[in-house]
């Protein structure tokens, strides 16, 4: 028998990547040379970033948590710990700053989960904290990798630059968090529990379900997948410096609603969190083909993510359902 919510899920997912031919089709219109090989790959190697912290960040917004603001001071002390423990060596030093971020994850859901803290005001106010953190222990300064060939700094910042075959290992990484994440969500207990923290605490705690821990683990996802990526932008950037990530917060925020996953918790899925990292890229690649500044395209997902919560909250609404 044919289950009616399977069925919802697909045409959800189904109306992201419609949107994404639509923009397929006006960069075709705008450009020549939008629609080749080499123009696609680079989209996906400008959203591989943004594609890492997206899946994390989704888990947090699944289960009824809103968003995980500390995500770019993750993702900056993420880097900035790698980068300094290259001298140990590059394993060590990927491992640290992973670790690292794992820690202000920890926190987040320590205190989200088991104090039951505002999840915005909590993580914006540990954003503020890390990035102040930061600049007293490193004085302001940015911290730099040795670029010598044959040290770990050198294979450090290749990192990002490296290719396995045509394809950018950036977007292989992406791929593969995305891959693992719908497993994850779709597939295993931790996410069906996830759904339902997210649709209903009550009901989740009358089921029995360890709330507080399953919070904990979703902020710790979000952590990790921050760390991964805050240590590829500094292999980018070529230094670690506590600024670096600035933005992303909005911007994994922005394709995880446009994706379909619900501000409200409880509903969503992977694929259409990837579609919405693809849409970004895809407008943000048609934007800069047709000249607009980075302010006016800001200007314009701003205008997405708004038109889209908005759509969310007047869905709940017809349900009967008041997010607030």
């Amino acid at each position: 028998m044919t289950n009616p919510a399977r069925i919802t899920s697909a045409l959800e997912t189904a109306g992201i990547y419609i949107v994404a031919a639509v923009l397929i089709l006006l960069g075709t219109l705008v450009s020549s040379e939008f629609l080749t090989v080499a123009n696609l790959l680079s989209v996906l190697e400008a959203v591989a970033i943004l594609g890492m912290v997206a899946p994390g960040m989704a888990f947090v917004t699944y289960s009824g948590s809103l968003a995980d603001l500390s995500a770019p001071a993750t993702m900056a002390f993420s880097g900035i710990i790698a980068v300094a423990a290259l001298p140990f060596g590059l394993p060590l030093a990927l491992g640290a700053g992973i670790v690292a971020g794992l820690g202000i994850g920890a926190l987040n859901g320590l205190v989200v989960g088991r104090l039951r803290a505002n999840p915005i005001l909590w993580t914006l106010a540990v954003a503020f904290f890390m990035e102040g953190f930061m600049r007293f222990t490193w004085s302001n300064n940015q911290v730099y990798p040795d670029t010598e060939a044959g040290t770990s700094g050198a294979a450090f910042i290749a990192m990002f630059r490296v290719f396995v075959g045509p394809i950018p290992l950036i977007v292989m990484v992406m791929a593969a968090m995305f891959l693992s994440a719908h497993v994850v969500m779709a597939h295993t207990r931790f996410g069906k529990e996830s759904q339902l923290v997210g649709s209903s605490r009550a009901a989740a705690l009358a089921s029995g379900i360890r709330v507080e821990r399953l919070v904990f683990l979703n902020f710790l996802a979000a952590a990790f997948a921050a760390s991964v990526a805050g240590i590829f932008l500094a292999s980018l950037n070529k230094l670690g410096v506590f600024y670096l990530g600035q933005g992303y917060d909005f911007k994994a925020v922005t394709a995880v609603v446009i994706g379909g996953v619900m501000l409200s918790g409880g509903r969503g899925h992977i694929p259409g969190v990837f579609g919405g990292v693809l849409v970004i890229g895809l407008l943000t690649n048609i934007m800069q083909f047709m000249g607009l500044t980075s302010f006016r395209q800001n200007i314009v997902i701003g205008a997405v993510f708004i038109t889209v919560v908005g759509l969310q909250q007047l869905r709940l609404r017809l349900r009967g359902r008041d997010y607030a």
